[in-house]
Parts: C-alpha cells; sequence; structure tokens
C-alpha cells in the first residue's frame, strides 16, 4: 500500500492518517475534503496533499471514507475506482448493501470504537484507535494488518449483528446520556449541585447531533429494540428499590463493569 486518500478529512480520518504515519507507513497520503478542512490538516501534518475525489480515488491503494453516514452512501454512488475502500461509518448495514448493489467487489465495511465528544481534524489523535476494538465486515490481509499496526483491536461482524451491538454499547447510551443532561437541565438547581456522577453520565450529551442524525436514521429498528430493554431493565430496578435482589443486581451490575474494564488481554 503506497497511497491512501483519506475523503472526510476529520477527527476519524485525521486520526487513522496520523495513526498510519506513526505505525510506520512512509507512503502519500491525500485528503478529500472542504478547503477549510485541508487548511487545518496542513498545518497539522496529517495530509500530503489535497486532491479532488475523483483523482484520488485513481490514483488510491485505499480509499477510507470517514464522512458522515450519508456522505458516505453518496460518495459510493459516485466512486470510481479499483483501489480497495473501506469505511469508519457507526451504522454498517445500509452502507454494506449501498456497496454490494452497486458492485464495489473490493469493499470492506469497518467500524472503529473510537471518538471524542468535539470534531474536526484538531482533534486527530494518532492514539485514537489504540486499544480499541475495530470492526471490519470481511477480510481484507492487507487492511487487517495495517489496522494492527496502529493499535487497534480487530473484531469481525456481520454488518446487521455489528448494528444490533452497536444500538447496545453505543447508540443507547447516547440516549440516556442525552435524556439525563435534559433532564437535569429542566430540574431547578440540579446542574448547581452535580458532582462527578452527572458529570460523568453526561459526557456524552456534549456530541453534536450532526453525527447522530444518520446513526438514529440507518439504524433505528435495533436502537429501538435495544432501548425498550433498558427501559425494561430500568423500570425492573425501580420495583426492586427496598427488595433483598436489588444487591444481587448491584453485584452483576459492579462484574460486567470490571470487566469492561480490563485490558484486552484479559478478556480473552
Amino acid at each position: 500500500m503506497n497511497t491512501v486518500a483519506i475523503v472526510g478529512v476529520g477527527l476519524i480520518g485525521g486520526s487513522f492518517a496520523l495513526a498510519l504515519r506513526k505505525a510506520g507507513f512512509q507512503g502519500r497520503i491525500i485528503g478529500v475534503s472542504s478547503p477549510a478542512t485541508i487548511h487545518k490538516a496542513f498545518s497539522r501534518g496529517v495530509i500530503d496533499e489535497a486532491l479532488p475525489l475523483a483523482e484520488a480515488a485513481s490514483v488510491a491503494d485505499l480509499v477510507y471514507l470517514s464522512q458522515p453516514i450519508s456522505q458516505i452512501i453518496e460518495t459510493l454512488k459516485v466512486l470510481d475506482t479499483d483501489a480497495l475502500v473501506t469505511d469508519a461509518g457507526s451504522t454498517k448495514a445500509v452502507i454494506c448493501e449501498t456497496a454490494r448493489k452497486l458492485k464495489r467487489g473490493r469493499f470492506v465495511g469497518g467500524h472503529p470504537m473510537a471518538g471524542k465528544e468535539s470534531r474536526g481534524v484538531e482533534q486527530a489523535d494518532a492514539d485514537l484507535f489504540r486499544s480499541r476494538p475495530y470492526v471490519l465486515t470481511s477480510h481484507e490481509p492487507e487492511l487487517e494488518s495495517w489496522i494492527e499496526r496502529i493499535g487497534a483491536r480487530l473484531v469481525f461482524l456481520e454488518p446487521a449483528d455489528h448494528d444490533v451491538t452497536a444500538a447496545i454499547v453505543s447508540h443507547v447510551p447516547q440516549l440516556i446520556s442525552t435524556a439525563l443532561a435534559a433532564e437535569l437541565g429542566a430540574t431547578g438547581g440540579a446542574t448547581q449541585i452535580a458532582g462527578p456522577a452527572a458529570v460523568d453520565l453526561t459526557r456524552l450529551a456534549l456530541s453534536p447531533y450532526e453525527i447522530w442524525e444518520d446513526i438514529f436514521a440507518t439504524n433505528a429498528g435495533p436502537i429501538q429494540v435495544a432501548l425498550k430493554l433498558f427501559i425494561s431493565v430500568l423500570e425492573g430496578l425501580g420495583k426492586q428499590l427496598n427488595e433483598p435482589g436489588m444487591k444481587r443486581e448491584f453485584l452483576r451490575a459492579a462484574k460486567a463493569a470490571k470487566e469492561l474494564r480490563q485490558p484486552p488481554s484479559e478478556k480473552d
């Protein structure tokens, strides 16, 4: 792999470029983005040059689509390349089906389970993916090799399975954080006495809606199922506030929380 085209040089695309460099990539990194973003990417040394999509795709060995989901879909509709194409979209079924229908034969769906509340290439970080799961929907040895070299942990899932799982581990947590922050904001005096618990639980509420709009549009079914399950569990806890079973629920939850925080090597 000698030339990589990053389409959408924001937080994820910019971080992927920086991570490749840190991992020893010696080739050319081309940016495809808005003029303002390109200027910022140059100033941070994220990319080597900027080209329009068609020109970048014609010379790239890898085209990395790190745009919002709706833009990834539109890019796939006009993309004409023999290069390997992958994406970083937060849902996979719609994107992968679009690529299949368009016969993008060298397309591999991807989703790095990493990010920040803030967006933009200014926030790009070469270590953003380190020790984080990185989902691929099919095997491609060279891509897999580079993802491992940037420090991510490879996970292989079918697109539909990814979307169901992502609804539970990512999309519903966002809604929980958003709902709690909205409730705190509507409760007089709550923000004046809120401590670390409220701050931690509302961190995701800082995420911009523009990122989530496409996620909700392309994964509504799995999100609704996961949300109903969570509401049912929460209601169950509410019924046990003064019951002996509540201690059992706390112990079970603490065990799961500890497992989430274990290093990947200890989870295997």
